[in-house]
């Protein structure tokens, strides 16, 4: 693991629930957003911004509009807040990486949770 990458993440469980949810709504597309926190080798999440999902193919990928990463980073500017990763399912119940997962994750610091959605039931995220 790089040095910079977090050693763990504290998750409420109100926000897992807020993606879980999203994540069987959406369900069989994949549901994206950002993890908004603080800290560096313990990331701590205080809330979600939810996104479209605006991929070409939904069911195979995600892709977070744009415009809600710039609206968080400017609602943030000037707080101990943070985009500190991203969260997304799959539909497919796979829990690990993509690898359009892997080739999008460029920044090691950034946290990647995966919820895996098996026949429209969550199954254990992972980040």
């Amino acid at each position: 693991m790089p040095s910079n990458s977090p050693s763990s993440l504290e998750l409420p469980a109100q926000r897992l629930d807020e993606i879980c949810r999203a994540a069987t709504a959406i369900y069989p597309e994949e549901c994206c957003g950002l993890l908004i926190g603080s800290g560096a080798d313990v990331v701590s999440v205080s809330s979600i911004r939810a996104s479209a999902n605006l991929a070409a193919d939904r069911r195979a990928g995600f892709y977070v509009d744009p415009q809600v990463q710039f609206d968080a980073l400017r609602e943030l500017r000037g707080t101990s807040f943070r985009v500190v990763g991203h969260y997304h399912s799959h539909p497919n119940g796979l829990v690990h990486p993509s690898r359009h997962d892997i080739e999008m994750a460029h920044d090691p610091s950034a946290i990647w949770l995966i919820v895996p959605v098996d026949r429209g039931k969550v199954m254990a995220p992972q980040a």
